[in-house]
């Protein structure tokens, strides 16, 4: 257990700086499309790279902050209903959920997006519209989105049987006891 604990100390690390390093990329989308707009009106000018562009960036945020937001625990979760029953219930339910839901998923994201990714890839493709940006970029981002949400939902499934078996202390306080 020593060792599967330091592999989640190190997915939570990793996790931790893509996922506030992406949220900088909030900013980098927003002055783009400033300056996109501002542009736009007053020169009539338009680039359908920037629009894109912006696209990208929101993509990025969504699929690399992903990972983060379950180290966090501010994922929607079914606490309303859940809220009634024992924490070592809940534990269980989170480990049913991880090992039944979350990581099969994120297994066939992965699986589906690599040649996805390739093939956008080897191809060189490109956005349809005119001065649009190359999609292999983008496309990728789901590839490394879910790799990234996969090896948290692991650390996450680690640090609840490390819970459950008294290993560790409950690492969300607000979960302690019923809400």
């Amino acid at each position: 257990m020593s060792a599967l604990l330091m592999l989640s100390r190190v997915i939570d690390a990793v996790n931790t700086v893509i996922g506030r390093a992406a949220g900088w990329l909030i900013l980098a989308a927003v002055l783009v499309s400033t300056v996109n707009a501002i542009v736009r009106k007053t020169f009539s000018v338009s680039s359908n790279a920037w629009l894109e562009l912006q696209w990208y960036l929101f993509g990025a945020v969504f699929m690399l902050c992903a990972a983060y937001t379950l180290l966090r625990n501010e994922h929607i979760r079914i606490d309303i209903v859940v809220s009634h029953f024992s924490k070592r219930t809940r534990d269980w339910i989170d480990v049913f959920g991880h090992v039944f839901f979350l990581l099969p998923f994120c297994l066939l994201m992965i699986v589906d997006s690599v040649p996805f990714v390739w093939n956008s890839y080897r191809i060189g493709e490109a956005s349809q519209n005119a001065g649009g940006l190359i999609l292999w970029p983008a496309k990728a981002l789901v590839l490394v989105g879910f790799t990234l949400l996969f090896a948290q939902g692991t650390s996450e499934l680690i640090k609840r049987i490390a819970v459950i078996m008294g290993r560790i202390p409950e690492p969300y306080q607000h979960r302690e006891g019923p809400h």
